[in-house]
This record gives C-alpha cells, structure tokens and sequence, in this order.
C-alpha cells in the first residue's frame, strides 16, 4: 500500500496539482462559485414552494396553495426571487466567468465582467415570428390589423402572424447558456485581457481620478473584443441559414454533454478522481467544479426550473418526471452526489467518524473522531481530511475511493428504477444528511431511506480499515 501511495505521490500529484492550479480552470471554478449567492437564493425560493404548494396535494388532493391567502403570497414572492436569480442564471454566470478570467489576467475585472456580459448579450434572439393557422371572419381580421404597429400581430383570413422585436427569452438566458458562456465570453475576455496587457488602450493623463482611467483604458479592448465576437455571430448566422450560435451549441455540444452525464460510467469516473483529488489534499469538487457545475449544475437548473414552472399541466417532481420522459429534465444532477453519496463530505466520511468513535481503539483517531462529529453532521470533513488524517494515508484510500463509488452507484440505481424522486430542488450544502436529500428529491420520503442505506454500507465499508488502523503504531 505505501508502495502504491508512493507511486501516486510521483505520477499523480504533480498532475493534480497542475489542474488544480490552472488558471482558466481556477476562473471558471470561481465563476461558478461567484453565482452562489443568486443561484441558492433561487434554489431557497423554488425549495419553500415545493413544500407550500406542491407537496400538500400529495396528502390533501383538494389543497390549491394559489387560493390560500398568505400562502398564495408566499408562493408569489418566491417567484418574485426566480425571476431575478435561476431564470436568468445564463446572465449572472456570464458576467461571474468575464469578471473571473479578468482576475486571471490580472485586468480590470469589473469591465471584464461587463465584456463577458455584453459578448454573450450580443448573440441572443431579440424577435419572435410565428404563424397560428386559423379561420377568421372579415372584421376579426381588420381589428386584428387595426392594431398591428402597437401588438406586432397581423392577420388574415386563414391565420394569425406574430412578429415582435425587442424580448430576449428567457431559455437563453437561463442555465441552457452556460456552455455557449463558457466559449464566447472566454474569447471576448481574453481577446479584452490581451490588449489591456499589451497597453493597447486610451491613457489618460495623471491627474484624471483613477476610475475614470480605468474605464478609459478598457474601451479599446472591450469594443476590439466584442467587434471579434459579433464578427463571429455575424458568420455563423450566414453559414447556418439565420440560426443563432447559442442554438447550435446547445444542439450539438451542450444536449450531447448533458446526455452522457446521465451514464452510470461518466458519474463514476467523475466521483473517482473527486476522491483522487482530495487524497492528495486538493479540493475535488472545487477543482471538478467545471465539470460538475458546468454539465451536473446545467442539469440540476433544468430540473429546478421544470419543478417551479411546471409542464403538460404537473408541477414539482410529477413535471420533472414527465420531462425527463420528454429529454426536458434529467435523471442525475449535481445535487445527486450530496444528496446519495456525499453525506458528511466527499467520501462519505460521516460514516467514517461512527466506526471511529465505535471501534477505534487509537486514542489520536478517537480524538479526532469526537471533533469532527459537529462539522461532519453538516458535511465539513477538513477535520478528518486534515487531522486524522485520510491526506496521503496510505490505510485509508482503499475505502475513501471505494465508498463514494458505492453510494454513488446504488443513488444511480434508484433514481433510475424510480425508487426515488429525482433531484429536483437545490439545497445548501451543509444541510445533514438525510434531511438534504429529502428536500433535494422534492420531499420524497424514500430518498432518506436510500442514503441511510448508503451509510449503512460505507460504515461497512470503513470499518476493516479502521479495525486494521488499530494494529498501526502510532509515529510520534
């Protein structure tokens, strides 16, 4: 086993720390991060009206939350709250991943956000045209057309046309651009972030307060930046007959990731390098944090959205479960790791502190155990990571590569043989385990059940290593 460790010690580590350390990576990382305080105040919303108003008909067929005064606001108010937050999750994230790479570069990182934002903007559909077929009499289609400079409707004896200009739709802008976000505000703002580092820019003379500078010195490279941008929408749209980019991305790069994010395989190799990562003591998630927000965090908006908004007349878990039916939702989200394999932090470690405190007979492991209870409960386990440690300890990498992929698997089962709700709501990640995927699965009272089965097996699953861990001296 020190063999093995040692190996991966010269052959893993310096790539691990590599990836963990690179920069585009950091940025997207922190791009994503940066969106937390929007994206879970939206999650908090969509979560408390999942269990106003879509819960109770489960128990009370005849409950309509949206005829309940009090209630009825309640339920207003936090649609209040996703309006500004995950239904336009495309435009806080563009302008978190321009304002991020900026601090890469080390550039202005307000007008590398603003870049970011404006780039993206800048591709999206702003009118509407359609066609309703349908028979109208003589003064229908006059009053109709009485209108047209005011509603943007014509009509005519066989039909109804609609042509509008000025709305963005709201599907662009949410969650299904990140991927479209990710390469074009990567290209205005490093385009922006070159010239400012090659001095292409406006300089302004001392005495001008240095707000002022800042904001002049950007100028040249925003516009260069999103002239090069536009150039792009602009070539694209003639190569694809008028279709936009963020249409094309979504259909051809953005629909595959998300399809094969759903195989047992991809989760289970994603899982197996968070535990890698973490064994050398660099963060998994935050380094996978591309990865997991990027295609997992895509999914779990989507499935959020489907719950608050509803669809074919369900709302909450029944929407979702009928969308994914339709490839409008998915089975396994990022949400799903913590939720089923995550309980205690990555690893699984809350089970890790039970066999500890049960049949430990170290007295540093022991000691270590009972400290980290309080912070394992809400799934922090720097203390164990850190102070037992699990961080290159030989002893224990068997079982913390072995536990999560478990969980993991048996959450994937479950989710799939329809033993439980899929993750439909987006739930603080210190929440303890059980209570967390019981209000992630929609208040699904089964969900509970399976991580419960789940820690049970882990427990199982540690408890040879902590045995064998007894037999160890202790190095002073």
């Amino acid at each position: 086993m020190n063999g093995l460790t040692a190996w991966m010690e010269k052959h893993i580590l310096p790539v691990a720390a590599k990836i963990g350390a690179q920069k585009h990576l950091v940025a997207l990382r922190d791009a994503f991060i940066g969106t937390m305080p929007a994206t879970m105040a939206g999650a908090i919303g969509t979560m408390l009206n999942a269990i106003i108003r879509d819960l109770p008909p489960a128990f009370w067929p005849d409950y309509n939350g949206n005829e309940i005064p009090v209630i009825r606001e309640i339920i207003q108010i936090n649609g209040y709250v996703w309006n500004g937050t995950l239904a336009i999750a495309g435009l806080i994230f563009a302008f978190s991943w321009g304002y991020n790479l900026a601090r890469a570069y080390k550039v202005n990182d307000l007008a590398g956000g603003i870049v970011s934002l404006s780039a993206f903007i800048s591709g999206i559909g702003f009118s509407f045209a359609g066609t309703q077929e349908v028979a109208l009499d003589a003064s229908a289609v006059s009053a109709i057309n009485a209108t047209t400079a005011d509603t943007g409707l014509s009509a005519t004896a066989e039909g109804i046309t609609t042509g509008s200009w000025g709305w963005l739709k709201l599907g662009q802008l949410d969650a299904n651009a990140f991927f479209t976000i990710m390469i074009i505000g990567f290209i205005a703002t490093v385009i922006y972030a070159k010239l400012m580092q090659h001095n292409i820019i406006i300089k302004m003379p001392d005495s001008v307060p240095p707000a002022v500078s800042k904001a002049f010195a950007a100028i040249v490279p925003a516009a260069v930046a999103l002239y090069v941008v536009a150039i792009i929408y602009f070539i694209v749209g003639k190569l694809s007959d008028g279709d936009l980019l963020i249409n094309l991305i979504q259909k051809y790069i953005a629909e595959p990731f998300l399809g094969a994010s759903q195989g047992l395989g991809w989760v289970l190799v994603v899982t197996l390098f968070v535990q890698i990562f973490w064994f050398f003591g660099i963060h998994g998630p935050n380094v996978l944090a591309p990865v997991l927000e990027g295609v997992w965090g895509v999914a779990q908006i989507a499935n959020i959205n489907v719950a608050q908004n509803g669809y074919e007349g369900l709302i909450g878990p029944a929407a979702v479960k009928a969308a994914i039916t339709d490839g409008k939702a998915y089975m396994w989200v990022r949400g799903s790791f913590d939720a089923f394999a995550w309980f205690g932090g990555s690893g699984g470690t809350i089970t890790l502190i039970i066999a500890i405190l049960l049949f430990s007979k170290r007295a540093d492991y022991k000691t270590v155990g009972k400290l980290a209870v309080g912070p394992g409960i809400f799934n922090i386990n720097e203390p164990l990571m850190f102070g037992l440690p699990i961080v290159l300890n030989a002893i224990m990498f068997i079982p913390f590569l072995l536990a999560p992929l478990v969980a993991t698997t048996i959450g994937w089962l479950a989710t799939y043989a329809g033993l439980v709700n899929p993750v439909s709501q987006a739930v603080p990640w210190v929440v303890p385990p059980m209570l967390m995927s019981f209000l992630a699965t929609g208040a699904d009272w089964r969900a509970p059940v399976v991580t419960l089965i789940n820690m049970a097996i882990t427990f199982f699953i540690w408890l040879p290593f902590v045995i064998s861990a007894n037999k160890l001296q202790v190095e002073d």
